[in-house]
This record gives structure tokens, sequence and C-alpha cells, in this order.
């Protein structure tokens, strides 16, 4: 099983990819940047998470995981509504966001419980 890091890493790397198959337009390119950038601070945040300081600084940065995870499902969801090509990468990508998210909050439960 992959470890969270390299999965975190994987996931934008592969959001960079399908972008970098999207057409070139004012319209998309808003939504592509915003893919970037939230996919990218998915993994770079999980990292931090790993250095963090106390369990409050681990939860901390485990709910920005979570939201950054969140935000890039809901550009994934926009991209699938306005292309008509690439969908079964795009839900593939939603699908391992929404994983992330999920092991992202029952680890933000378990530290609070051993908190």
């Amino acid at each position: 099983m992959q470890n969270l890091k390299d999965r975190t890493k994987l996931f934008a790397v592969n959001c960079w990819k399908i972008c970098s198959k999207i057409p070139h337009s004012r319209e998309y390119n808003a939504y592509v940047n915003q893919l970037i950038r939230s996919s990218s601070s998915v993994g770079a945040n999980y990292r931090a998470s790993q250095r963090a300081k106390s369990t409050a600084d681990f939860i901390n940065k485990l709910k920005i995981v979570e939201e950054e995870a969140d935000e890039s499902m809901y550009f994934l969801e926009l991209l699938m509504e306005v292309l008509n090509d690439n969908k079964e990468e795009l839900k593939t990508l939603h699908k391992e966001a929404n994983e992330i998210v999920s092991i992202v909050v029952a680890s933000i439960n378990k530290a609070r419980q051993h908190k």
C-alpha cells in the first residue's frame, strides 16, 4: 500500500497532467490554476503535518489538507461539468481526492482522541 506522502504527491502530479490536456482559454485557465494550486497544496501541507510541533499543530495542518483536497474535488467537479473529454480521468482524480479526505478526517479524529 502506498503511503499518504507519496499518494498526495502523485495526486498533485496527476492533476497537473490532466490540466495540461485542457484547452487554454480565460475560462478554463481559472479552473485549471485553482486545481493545480489546491491539489499541490494537499501534498505540501501533508508533508508539513509530518513535522508538526504538537498534536494541535498536527491537527491544524491536517485540516488544511482536508480543505485543499475538498477544494480540489470542487474544481474537478466543475471541469467534469464543462469538459467533454477526459471525464474518466477526472472521475478517477475526484475519487482519489475523496479517499484522501476520508483518510485525513479519520486521522484528525484519531489525533483528537489521543490529545
